[in-house]
């Protein structure tokens, strides 16, 4: 996309599924290594002229780019849904979530500053210039692809740098519409270029790309495992790397919480977008004294929810997004089931429905030791733990490879205090689970 010219393979197609349906409804062209070189000196070409476009022009950039993307909401949305099967609303709730990204960034453009130091050697002044660093590679998810683009595009458009975005083989589609309203709000050819492809090509046009001496830069947003690849790719050109990785999060209720925020937050944690959110409620831990009655509030509301086609209005659920979800949670489930856990709702895949469907689940009595304890599950699937006191909680919440996010409710203000420091994650949350801003 963007290229002044390029050699792809225009002809080998990576077709894509509607999760909602398991039907093929669009395609795109399926990139491989062979294309890579292209795409990066095509980057590297328009680096130069636009690491010296001023800030402000870079800045106007940005604000048309977001002009032209708000513009396109309802379109942009509706490819969302039935690229990733999540509800409309939440299509919607991810475009003004990414769009904050944008209105952020141009802003900053006109803030990059250096600055003048005073060394011990006298007579002298050490100045610091900030300076883009050239062509920069985003690996970007599928199940949040707009807001992931557009929080690293946004700020790497906005220092200089070009960018090329190798999104999921899943989501191609909504990449591919960002990258035209890019063009059209005056971003020069080649400053944000697309590489699509398909599962098989992901792993080496991915290292490719990592390892191209021109690029001097690579974000990623995915799973711990191929973040330790990404890594060592980068590491043998001591490239620059920010890596945001699984999240295995835990949710932690006690006693004097209030139940009806706590369950609040859940509800909108745990179902947003099938579970399958980094910073979703993967273990909840519930002290002794309420796990009963927050059991049974969850169940309840739980029950109430819709699933279904995410273009239908009525849904609250949409499915998971790829088949191989599917497999991992039912692999999760019977796990749980074989070492003593217990499935109070859902469970399996649900009658009548086409498509990535899995119903919403509730499982109760969990192990340290069951596969969902130990594995980021991405699927609708809500794992209650019983605890005692505090510091088994906090014991439990810490025990994990993981560590993006955590959440706890209670009204002990010296608790809070406490966990606020206990609690080993990147970013807490203090009776919310909402990790977004507000719409």
């Amino acid at each position: 996309m963007n290229f002044a010219h390029s050699n792809i393979q225009i002809g080998i197609i990576n077709k894509n599924s509607d999760p909602g349906t398991g039907k093929i409804w669009a395609s795109c062209p399926n990139n491989s290594v062979q294309d890579v070189s292209a795409a990066v000196e095509s980057s590297y070409r328009a680096f130069q002229a636009y690491r010296i476009v001023n800030p402000r022009t870079r800045a106007k950039f940005l604000l048309k780019w977001n002009d032209l993307i708000t513009a396109a909401r309802d379109d942009l949305a509706t490819i969302l849904t039935y690229e990733t099967g999540k509800p409309l609303a939440e299509a919607y709730g991810e475009l003004d979530y990414a769009l904050s990204f944008t209105w952020w960034f141009a802003g900053e453009a006109e803030r990059i500053q250096g600055n003048i130091a005073v060394p011990a050697a006298p007579g002298r002044r050490v100045f610091t210039v900030k300076q883009a660093i050239g062509v920069a590679v985003a690996l970007v998810p599928w199940n949040f692809p707009i807001a992931m683009i557009l929080r690293k595009a946004g700020a790497a458009l906005a220092a200089g740098c070009t960018m090329i975005v190798k999104p999921s083989p899943e989501t191609p589609l909504t990449c591919l519409s960002l990258a035209h309203l890019a063009a059209k709000a005056g971003f020069p050819p080649g400053v944000f270029n697309v590489l699509t492809t398909d599962q098989k090509n992901t792993p080496s046009l991915s290292e490719a790309l990592c390892k191209h001496p021109l690029v001097k830069k690579v974000t990623f947003t995915g799973s711990t495992a191929v973040g330790k690849l990404v890594a060592k790719h980068c590491a043998e050109g001591l490239k620059k790397v920010t890596l945001e990785l699984g999240g295995n999060c835990p949710f932690i209720v006690f006693d004097d919480a209030n139940l009806e925020q706590a369950l609040d937050a859940l509800m909108l944690l745990k179902w947003r977008h099938a579970g399958q959110a980094c910073i979703t409620a993967n273990r909840v831990y519930v002290q002794a004294g309420v796990i009963k009655k927050f059991t049974d509030m969850l169940t309840e509301a739980t029950g109430k929810l819709k699933v279904g086609h995410g273009v239908e209005k009525d849904t609250t659920m949409g499915p998971i997004t790829t088949p191989r979800g599917i497999t991992k949670a039912k692999n999760q489930v019977e796990d749980a089931r074989k070492h003593g856990a217990k499935i109070l709702l859902g469970g399996k895949t649900p009658d009548g429905l086409k498509g990535y469907f899995f119903e919403p689940t509730i499982i109760t009595d969990m192990k340290p030791h069951m596969l969902i304890s130990q594995e980021e599950t991405f699927a609708p699937i809500c794992a209650l733990y019983e605890f005692q006191k505090e510091e088994e909680a906090v014991r439990m919440a810490n025990d994990t490879s993981m560590g993006l996010a955590s959440y706890f409710f209670t009204k002990n203000v010296d608790r809070t205090w406490r966990l606020l420091e206990d609690l080993e994650a990147g970013m807490i949350g203090m009776n919310t689970g909402e990790q977004l801003p507000p719409h």
